[in-house]
């Protein structure tokens, strides 16, 4: 696989701090100008955001090809999507809603070659963009390198935790506030800076170190990103796409008016 600073596993894995940017627009230039800034990696979100097949196939040529990591976010049980994302070229992917141990052990199966996994090989694509000679070269190294992130963001997936951690082949959760806010509250609130959970995403950080695992978190808010990092999450989310048109337009007219 390619070196850093591409290299999202081993960056990582060394225990660097990954803010990750945050793609829901599927329109390849605006991904590619999102790569382009200073983000150490740009994730495209498949389950609430709008991209397709087509446009991950197209952004992740665009993001690798301004040298930085790409994930893909799928939709919910979408595990032959989390094939196909690695197949493209991506560097990792998210799953969200995973909730037992046998969520756990499908998505892993989708996302590693044997005998850790049941992946099919067919990452033409990915060996293409990476530079790799031979698909031998790309088998060696193909389960350390690609990552699979399973979303914690239930009370079920918190109550399991210990055993999706445990699941060969699943090399990092990555926490989604907002839902687990939801589930937190019993569906009173939305809330992702919640006080009162704040010591289970806490937990959740620690209990991935535990197990020798990798843990990601999307902020909502970015100033919470260095909470984040001091609880242990190496990846952090920390900029949308739409929050960050937004910014900057409002910072633009807020200029252009004298305010």
């Amino acid at each position: 696989m390619a070196e850093a600073p591409l290299h999202l596993a081993r960056r990582l894995r060394a225990g660097e701090t990954v803010i990750c940017a945050w793609s829901s627009l599927p329109d390849t230039g605006f991904v590619a100008m999102l790569a382009g800034q200073g983000f150490d990696a740009v994730n495209l979100d498949m389950q609430h955001g709008g991209h397709t097949e087509q446009s991950v196939w197209d952004g992740i040529a665009a993001i690798v090809g301004l040298g930085k990591p790409v994930m893909v976010r799928v939709p919910v049980g979408r595990f032959d999507m989390a094939a196909r994302a690695l197949d493209f070229g991506a560097d990792a992917v998210i799953a969200p809603m995973i909730n037992s141990p046998a969520d756990a052990r499908a998505f892993a199966a989708a996302m590693k070659y044997p005998p850790v996994g049941e992946r099919s090989w067919g990452p033409t694509r990915g060996i293409t963009l990476r530079g790799i000679s031979g698909g031998n070269a790309y088998l060696a190294s193909a389960n350390a390198d690609t990552l699979s992130f399973a979303m914690i963001e239930t009370r079920g997936a918190l109550d399991a935790l210990d055993d999706i951690l445990a699941t060969r082949g699943i090399d990092a959760v990555f926490v989604g506030p907002a839902d687990f806010s939801i589930a937190w509250t019993g569906g009173e609130r939305l809330d992702p800076k919640l006080d009162a959970m704040m010591e289970a995403i806490a937990h959740i950080a620690a209990c991935a170190k535990a197990h020798g695992k990798l843990a990601g978190i999307f902020a909502a808010d970015p100033a919470m990103t260095q909470r984040y990092v001091a609880m242990g999450y190496g990846l952090v989310a920390a900029g949308f796409d739409a929050a960050l048109v937004r910014a900057g337009a409002d910072a633009v007219l807020a200029a252009a008016r004298g305010d």
